[in-house]
Protein backbone atom coordinates (compact mmCIF):
# COMPACT_ATOMS: atom_id res chain seq x y z
CA UNK A 1 0.00 0.00 0.00
CA UNK A 2 1.21 3.48 -0.88
CA UNK A 3 -0.04 6.10 1.56
CA UNK A 4 0.16 9.89 1.14
CA UNK A 5 -0.71 12.28 3.97
CA UNK A 6 -1.10 15.95 3.07
CA UNK A 7 -1.76 18.08 6.13
CA UNK A 8 -1.83 21.25 4.00
CA UNK A 9 -4.75 20.08 1.90
CA UNK A 10 -6.15 17.95 4.70
CA UNK A 11 -6.25 14.79 2.58
CA UNK A 12 -5.00 11.22 2.98
CA UNK A 13 -4.63 8.84 0.03
CA UNK A 14 -4.08 5.10 0.03
CA UNK A 15 -3.23 3.13 -3.09
CA UNK A 16 -3.20 -0.64 -3.43
CA UNK A 17 -3.77 -3.20 -6.17
CA UNK A 18 -7.47 -2.30 -6.30
CA UNK A 19 -6.97 1.42 -6.94
CA UNK A 20 -6.56 4.65 -4.99
CA UNK A 21 -8.75 6.09 -2.25
CA UNK A 22 -8.52 9.74 -1.19
CA UNK A 23 -10.52 11.08 1.74
CA UNK A 24 -10.56 13.98 4.15
CA UNK A 25 -7.77 13.44 6.67
CA UNK A 26 -9.99 14.79 9.43
CA UNK A 27 -12.83 12.32 8.92
CA UNK A 28 -13.81 8.90 10.17
CA UNK A 29 -12.51 7.33 6.97
CA UNK A 30 -9.27 9.32 7.21
CA UNK A 31 -8.75 8.23 10.79
CA UNK A 32 -9.31 4.59 9.83
CA UNK A 33 -6.76 4.77 6.99
CA UNK A 34 -4.21 6.50 9.22
CA UNK A 35 -4.85 3.96 11.99
CA UNK A 36 -4.14 1.04 9.65
CA UNK A 37 -0.75 2.56 8.83
CA UNK A 38 -0.08 3.27 12.52
CA UNK A 39 -0.94 -0.32 13.40
CA UNK A 40 1.50 -1.69 10.81
CA UNK A 41 4.40 0.52 11.89
CA UNK A 42 3.66 0.11 15.59
CA UNK A 43 3.51 -3.67 15.27
CA UNK A 44 6.82 -3.73 13.43
CA UNK A 45 8.45 -1.54 16.10
CA UNK A 46 7.11 -3.78 18.93
CA UNK A 47 5.00 -1.01 20.45
CA UNK A 48 3.00 -3.60 22.42
CA UNK A 49 6.19 -4.83 24.08
CA UNK A 50 6.35 -1.70 26.25
CA UNK A 51 3.45 -2.22 28.69
CA UNK A 52 2.73 -4.02 31.94
CA UNK A 53 -0.31 -4.64 34.14
CA UNK A 54 0.13 -4.70 37.92
CA UNK A 55 3.77 -5.62 37.57
CA UNK A 56 3.60 -8.22 34.79
CA UNK A 57 4.44 -7.58 31.11
CA UNK A 58 1.30 -7.53 28.97
CA UNK A 59 1.94 -7.81 25.24
CA UNK A 60 -1.31 -6.24 24.07
CA UNK A 61 -2.38 -3.01 22.41
CA UNK A 62 -3.76 -0.59 25.02
CA UNK A 63 -7.00 -0.16 23.09
CA UNK A 64 -7.48 -3.93 23.06
CA UNK A 65 -6.93 -3.98 26.81
CA UNK A 66 -9.68 -1.41 27.31
CA UNK A 67 -12.06 -3.15 24.88
CA UNK A 68 -11.65 -6.59 26.49
CA UNK A 69 -12.29 -4.90 29.85
CA UNK A 70 -15.61 -3.65 28.46
CA UNK A 71 -16.50 -7.16 27.31
CA UNK A 72 -15.59 -8.75 30.63
CA UNK A 73 -17.69 -6.15 32.44
CA UNK A 74 -20.62 -6.89 30.14
CA UNK A 75 -20.42 -10.69 30.34
CA UNK A 76 -19.47 -10.93 34.03
CA UNK A 77 -17.92 -14.38 33.54
CA UNK A 78 -17.32 -16.86 36.31
CA UNK A 79 -14.36 -18.30 34.41
CA UNK A 80 -11.98 -16.84 31.84
CA UNK A 81 -9.85 -19.37 29.97
CA UNK A 82 -6.81 -18.09 28.08
CA UNK A 83 -4.50 -20.15 25.89
CA UNK A 84 -1.01 -18.66 25.77
CA UNK A 85 0.45 -17.41 29.05
CA UNK A 86 3.80 -15.77 28.13
CA UNK A 87 4.66 -13.40 31.02
CA UNK A 88 1.16 -13.64 32.47
CA UNK A 89 0.16 -9.99 32.19
CA UNK A 90 -3.15 -10.77 30.53
CA UNK A 91 -4.02 -13.31 33.22
CA UNK A 92 -3.31 -10.67 35.87
CA UNK A 93 -5.47 -8.16 33.96
CA UNK A 94 -8.43 -10.54 33.90
CA UNK A 95 -7.91 -11.56 37.52
CA UNK A 96 -7.81 -7.92 38.63
CA UNK A 97 -11.14 -7.23 36.93
CA UNK A 98 -12.76 -10.32 38.41
CA UNK A 99 -11.43 -9.36 41.82
CA UNK A 100 -13.10 -6.00 41.43
CA UNK A 101 -16.38 -7.69 40.48
CA UNK A 102 -16.11 -9.95 43.52
CA UNK A 103 -16.46 -13.14 41.48
CA UNK A 104 -14.66 -15.40 39.04
CA UNK A 105 -11.28 -16.92 38.33
CA UNK A 106 -8.83 -17.32 35.45
CA UNK A 107 -7.31 -20.42 33.83
CA UNK A 108 -4.10 -20.01 31.85
CA UNK A 109 -2.99 -22.73 29.42
CA UNK A 110 0.42 -22.96 27.76
CA UNK A 111 2.55 -25.72 26.26
CA UNK A 112 5.47 -24.33 28.30
CA UNK A 113 5.19 -22.04 31.30
CA UNK A 114 8.69 -20.78 31.95
CA UNK A 115 9.80 -21.22 35.57
CA UNK A 116 10.43 -17.51 36.18
CA UNK A 117 7.00 -16.59 34.81
CA UNK A 118 5.31 -19.30 36.86
CA UNK A 119 7.12 -18.13 40.00
CA UNK A 120 6.12 -14.50 39.38
CA UNK A 121 2.47 -15.45 38.91
CA UNK A 122 2.41 -17.74 41.93
CA UNK A 123 3.86 -14.93 44.05
CA UNK A 124 1.50 -12.27 42.68
CA UNK A 125 -1.17 -10.83 45.03
CA UNK A 126 -3.86 -12.14 42.63
CA UNK A 127 -2.43 -15.67 42.44
CA UNK A 128 -5.40 -17.19 44.25
CA UNK A 129 -7.56 -16.36 41.24
CA UNK A 130 -5.19 -17.86 38.65
CA UNK A 131 -4.86 -21.56 37.75
CA UNK A 132 -1.99 -22.53 35.45
CA UNK A 133 -2.22 -25.63 33.25
CA UNK A 134 0.85 -26.68 31.29
CA UNK A 135 0.26 -28.71 28.13
CA UNK A 136 -0.58 -28.40 24.46
CA UNK A 137 -3.75 -26.34 24.26
CA UNK A 138 -5.52 -28.80 21.96
CA UNK A 139 -4.28 -32.01 23.62
CA UNK A 140 -7.13 -34.12 25.00
CA UNK A 141 -5.48 -34.36 28.42
CA UNK A 142 -5.12 -30.58 28.61
CA UNK A 143 -8.72 -30.04 27.55
CA UNK A 144 -9.91 -32.48 30.20
CA UNK A 145 -8.00 -30.56 32.87
CA UNK A 146 -9.51 -27.27 31.74
CA UNK A 147 -13.05 -28.69 31.64
CA UNK A 148 -12.60 -30.12 35.13
CA UNK A 149 -12.00 -26.59 36.45
CA UNK A 150 -15.39 -25.34 35.19
CA UNK A 151 -18.51 -26.11 37.17
CA UNK A 152 -21.94 -26.69 35.64
CA UNK A 153 -23.86 -23.51 34.97
CA UNK A 154 -20.84 -21.19 35.14
CA UNK A 155 -20.52 -18.42 32.57
CA UNK A 156 -17.30 -18.91 30.62
CA UNK A 157 -15.35 -16.63 28.27
CA UNK A 158 -12.43 -18.00 26.22
CA UNK A 159 -9.45 -16.09 24.80
CA UNK A 160 -7.05 -17.67 22.27
CA UNK A 161 -3.54 -16.20 22.34
CA UNK A 162 -1.12 -19.07 21.73
CA UNK A 163 0.02 -20.28 18.29
CA UNK A 164 -1.61 -18.00 15.70
CA UNK A 165 -1.41 -20.17 12.59
CA UNK A 166 -4.67 -20.82 10.79
CA UNK A 167 -4.50 -24.57 11.51
CA UNK A 168 -3.86 -24.14 15.24
CA UNK A 169 -6.42 -21.39 15.78
CA UNK A 170 -9.05 -23.45 13.97
CA UNK A 171 -8.20 -26.44 16.18
CA UNK A 172 -8.49 -24.27 19.30
CA UNK A 173 -11.81 -22.84 18.15
CA UNK A 174 -13.15 -26.36 17.70
CA UNK A 175 -11.72 -27.49 21.04
CA UNK A 176 -12.79 -24.60 23.27
CA UNK A 177 -15.97 -23.25 21.68
CA UNK A 178 -18.08 -25.80 23.54
CA UNK A 179 -17.03 -24.20 26.82
CA UNK A 180 -18.37 -20.77 25.83
CA UNK A 181 -21.67 -19.72 27.36
CA UNK A 182 -24.52 -18.30 25.26
CA UNK A 183 -24.07 -14.53 25.15
CA UNK A 184 -20.36 -14.81 25.90
CA UNK A 185 -17.40 -14.80 23.53
CA UNK A 186 -14.45 -16.76 22.25
CA UNK A 187 -11.79 -14.25 21.20
CA UNK A 188 -9.19 -15.16 18.57
CA UNK A 189 -6.33 -12.72 18.97
CA UNK A 190 -3.77 -11.40 16.48
CA UNK A 191 -5.68 -11.23 13.25
CA UNK A 192 -3.27 -8.34 12.63
CA UNK A 193 -0.94 -10.93 11.10
CA UNK A 194 -2.83 -10.48 7.83
CA UNK A 195 -2.21 -6.72 7.90
CA UNK A 196 1.49 -6.87 8.75
CA UNK A 197 2.54 -9.69 6.41
CA UNK A 198 4.44 -7.20 4.22
CA UNK A 199 6.34 -5.44 7.04
CA UNK A 200 10.04 -6.09 7.76
CA UNK A 201 9.16 -8.31 10.74
CA UNK A 202 6.27 -10.00 8.94
CA UNK A 203 6.10 -13.04 6.69
CA UNK A 204 4.41 -13.16 3.26
CA UNK A 205 2.56 -16.38 4.10
CA UNK A 206 0.71 -14.59 6.90
CA UNK A 207 -1.54 -12.96 4.29
CA UNK A 208 -3.45 -16.26 4.21
CA UNK A 209 -2.15 -18.16 7.23
CA UNK A 210 -3.61 -16.17 10.11
CA UNK A 211 -6.38 -16.25 12.74
CA UNK A 212 -8.86 -14.43 10.50
CA UNK A 213 -8.87 -17.26 7.96
CA UNK A 214 -9.44 -19.74 10.82
CA UNK A 215 -12.35 -17.68 12.17
CA UNK A 216 -13.98 -17.40 8.76
CA UNK A 217 -13.85 -21.16 8.25
CA UNK A 218 -15.06 -21.87 11.77
CA UNK A 219 -18.17 -19.69 11.59
CA UNK A 220 -19.19 -21.26 8.27
CA UNK A 221 -19.60 -24.56 10.12
CA UNK A 222 -20.81 -23.16 13.45
CA UNK A 223 -23.92 -20.97 13.11
CA UNK A 224 -24.11 -20.73 16.90
CA UNK A 225 -21.25 -18.21 16.66
CA UNK A 226 -21.16 -14.87 14.85
CA UNK A 227 -18.21 -12.55 14.29
CA UNK A 228 -19.35 -9.46 16.12
CA UNK A 229 -17.42 -6.51 17.47
CA UNK A 230 -18.96 -5.86 20.89
CA UNK A 231 -20.94 -2.64 21.05
CA UNK A 232 -19.07 0.26 22.60
CA UNK A 233 -20.85 1.22 25.84
CA UNK A 234 -19.81 4.85 25.33
CA UNK A 235 -19.26 6.71 22.05
CA UNK A 236 -19.69 10.46 21.51
CA UNK A 237 -17.76 10.36 18.21
CA UNK A 238 -18.46 9.31 14.63
CA UNK A 239 -15.91 6.50 14.92
CA UNK A 240 -17.19 2.95 14.57
CA UNK A 241 -14.43 0.35 14.54
CA UNK A 242 -11.79 -0.82 16.99
CA UNK A 243 -8.17 0.11 16.34
CA UNK A 244 -7.03 -3.39 17.13
CA UNK A 245 -4.60 -6.27 16.78
CA UNK A 246 -7.59 -8.64 16.96
CA UNK A 247 -9.28 -8.05 13.59
CA UNK A 248 -12.42 -10.22 13.29
CA UNK A 249 -11.46 -11.70 16.64
CA UNK A 250 -14.67 -11.51 18.66
CA UNK A 251 -16.97 -14.50 18.15
CA UNK A 252 -20.19 -14.24 20.14
CA UNK A 253 -22.21 -17.33 20.95
CA UNK A 254 -25.83 -16.63 20.07
CA UNK A 255 -27.41 -20.03 20.86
Amino acid sequence: MRCTIDTTSGLISAENGEGETTVDLYSTEGFELLSQLWLKVGWNQKHVYTFSWLGRPIIQLPEDIVRIQEVIHEVQPDVIVETGVAHGGSLVLYASLLKLFGKGRVIGVDIEIRPHNRAALEEHPLSELITLIEGGSTDSATLARVAAEIRAGETTLVILDSNHTREHVLAELEAYSGLVSVGSYIVAMDGIMALVADTPRGRPEWSGDNPISAVEEFVREHPEFVVQQPEWPFNESDLRTNITHWQEGYLRRVF
